[in-house]
């Protein structure tokens, strides 16, 4: 019979099945997963950037105080920011209280609150209470809309760990200040400060910040503006919850309720509306000529460094509201240029922003008139074919040009005539026949040459009356010509901004130094600034100012049937002032003498700080006494003789031998020369420190 043998192995027990185990492991699995995956999500949050902000995440224009003083922003949004140390220690608290009391020990996330938000919402059966904190309302404010979806829940928290990484506790809270909504197109503390109470927030009393700080929770529900019953119930909530964590006794609560609070009226311009065309003017510069993407300066956060000096551009608008305060659609452009480094210190496009936004700065439609004729002289007096002795015969003349094909009649303005007349007196009475007999001498090519070394860019035509300012220029393009000779013949491109950088102050943008290029001789431009002097003396077309202005300052009036100028300079600014109409109306006696009283205004205030400066005499000018009449060197018997400047070279040998054969009037030395020029200087530092 055949035995059946059976395998060892069929003999092993088999081991009982425990599923708590399996059940243990693939916990711990799982936790290790998930560890490691929330690791992982950490380390890449970590090494992400954050998006490029929201909308409201404007760029700011800084000052040359580095003061904000504008923002790049849409939809009319009112924003400036300041830094933690600069609100008021009551608002933070006030801040803190109400919305996030655990700020600074979590992070990012408060789970106790969450937890009793969710026992108070399921009670309830809705959504009755929230638990946001700070740095998730920044999240949602800076990178997210407000809908309610999961999609935005995982965003908002995948952004809020990373400011939470990336960002200290008082940076967040700072960030998180200026970015809130206080109602009004107000964004961030400082500008909902100036609107509502008309100061800035480091100033903000306790009652103050109490009434700010409920805001947030409903913009228009809880603004004085709209709902005082609403904004006074949610300043005594705010004010119990700083009672509550301690910040304040219940007596500070009770007082802080009951104190009177002085509002703004809700129409206050907004403390961004200052200098609005010179905002919209580095608008252009950033993006159209440093190749700066829009979307980045309207919503990148960065930081515009610029010239804009804020007492020169205060002093620019009040001298022009004062003298047009009751000139109805008369406009008028101001734009005041340091000439040593190019800096744009003001400008003023316009009389009313809201009213036109179009910078009358840049308009390349209106003609000069006369002021246009320092650029001629400059060019005559480089050439040597005139000197400031040059006499011409001031009376009605027919000129004949373009080999005698063509004729020009120019008149002066009341037909007035003077007679024989050297260039002095040319330039301050403004004489059109002397400046048409100068460019017939001196070439319209030339001059156009010499404009153009300046910075005239507009198209000059070289006929006679390009002498008079036919040609249209812009005010800007006139200061800048100006600002060469006042800085003794060199040319410095304009410049706005200096500096760009990010919101984390990375450095985008710098400007290179200046650099200036000598395009005529120093000594022909000073001559011509000694003569332009004339214009606001005794005779002079600027005369009727001259007593506002205590300073050495020169300069050239301008006047046409639509038009009126004065561009002028002194060391430190080159300013050119025009005003007129839009519509091609025609100026009055009136209009047309404003221009002169905002240059003298506007000069004097933006200036009242340096005290006066004589204009630096270069090398290669001499100065000798010359016979009015004659134009020739003075001797003892001349009855009139005055010292006139030259340069060296150009002035006259002969003596004057009208009044007889008299001694020779003695060359001065330079101390006395530098003695004469200071006298009026002298007198001027003494009136400004008497004033």
């Amino acid at each position: 019979m055949q035995k059946l043998v059976r395998s060892d192995r069929h003999y092993h027990k088999r081991k009982p099945r425990r599923p708590w185990l399996l059940l243990f492991k693939l916990m711990v699995g799982t936790g290790l997963l998930g560890l490691c995956a929330v690791g992982l999500l950490l380390l890449y949050l970590s090494q992400a950037e954050l998006p490029l902000a929201g909308s409201d995440r404007n760029s700011q224009l800084i000052n040359s105080r580095g003061e904000t003083f504008a923002v790049f922003s849409d939809g009319g949004k009112n924003r400036e920011s300041v830094e933690l140390q600069e609100i008021s220690p009551w608002l933070i608290k006030a801040t803190l209280a109400t919305e996030d009391r655990q700020f600074y020990n979590h992070f990012g996330f408060d789970l106790k609150g969450m937890a009793r938000a969710t026992l108070v919402n399921i009670k309830e059966m809705g959504t009755v209470q929230g638990a946001s904190t700070l740095t998730q309302q920044l999240a949602r404010n800076l990178y997210l809309s407000h809908e309610r979806t999961w999609s935005r829940k995982i965003k908002e928290a995948m952004y809020t760990a990373q400011l939470e990484m990336k960002y200290s506790k008082d940076d967040i809270l700072r960030m998180y200040l200026n970015e809130i909504y206080y109602g009004h197109g107000a964004y961030g503390i400082e500008a909902a400060a100036q609107m509502y109470f008309g100061k800035p927030a480091k100033e903000l009393s306790l009652a103050e910040s109490a009434m700010l700080a409920g805001v947030p929770k409903g913009p228009t529900y809880y603004s004085p503006f709209n709902h005082m019953k609403n904004a006074k119930d949610r300043q005594r909530t705010v004010l119990s919850a700083m009672v509550a964590t301690g910040e304040i006794t219940q007596q500070e609560a009770d007082e802080a309720y009951e104190a009177i609070l002085n509002f703004q009226s809700p129409k206050q311009p907004s403390p961004t509306d200052k200098a609005p065309y010179f905002r919209d003017y580095i608008r252009n510069v950033v993006v159209g000529e440093l190749g700066f993407d829009e979307t980045l300066l309207e919503h990148g956060g960065l930081n515009i460094y610029t010239t804009l000096d804020p007492d020169a551009q205060k002093a620019a608008e009040e001298a022009v509201a004062a003298e047009l305060a009751n000139s109805p659609d008369l406009e008028a452009a101001l734009i005041s240029i340091d000439p040593r480094n190019g800096y744009i210190k003001a400008m003023v496009g316009g009389v009313n922003y809201k009213k036109s936004q179009y910078n009358h700065v840049f308009a390349t439609t209106r003609q000069p008139g006369s002021s246009f004729k320092p650029i001629m002289y400059l060019t005559a007096l480089s050439s040597r074919k005139l000197t400031s002795a040059s006499k011409f015969s001031s009376q009605p003349t027919l000129f004949h040009y373009d080999d005698n094909r063509k004729t020009y009649s120019p008149k002066n303005f009341g037909d007035k005539y003077l007679g024989d007349i050297d260039m002095r007196q040319a330039i301050a009475a403004s004489d059109n026949i002397y400046a048409v007999n100068t460019i017939l001498t001196v070439g319209a090519e030339q001059v156009i040459e010499m404009g153009r070394k300046m910075g005239i860019t507009s198209p000059l035509q070289a006929v006679p009356s390009l002498a008079l300012g036919t040609s249209p220029v812009s005010p800007f393009e006139m200061a800048t010509a100006f600002a060469v000779i006042s800085n003794q013949g060199r040319s410095v491109e304009p410049v706005a901004v200096l500096k760009i950088t990010d919101a984390s102050g990375r450095v985008l943008y710098e400007a290179k130094p200046a650099k200036s290029e000598q395009v005529v001789e120093a000594s022909a431009a000073y001559v011509l600034t000694h003569l332009m002097e004339s214009v606001f003396e005794t005779g002079g077309t600027g005369n009727r100012v001259s007593n506002e202005i205590k300073r050495p300052v020169a300069g050239k009036t301008g006047t046409t049937s639509t038009d009126a100028w004065l561009v002028g300079f002194t060391p430190e600014l080159s300013t050119a002032v025009w005003v007129g109409y839009d519509k091609g109306k025609t100026l009055g006696t009136t209009e047309s003498r404003k221009a002169a009283p905002i240059f003298a205004k506007y000069t004097e205030k933006a200036l009242e700080k340096v005290p006066p400066k004589i204009f630096p005499i270069p090398d290669g000018v001499v100065s000798v006494y010359i016979d009015p009449d004659t134009g020739l060197l003075a001797t003892k018997d001349c009855p009139d003789k005055k010292l006139e400047v030259f340069i060296e070279g150009t002035e006259p040998t002969e003596y004057c031998t009208a009044h007889g054969e008299g001694e020779v009037e003695p060359v001065p030395t330079p101390a006395e020369v530098e003695k004469k020029e200071s006298h009026s200087w002298w007198e001027d530092l003494k009136r400004w420190w008497m004033d």
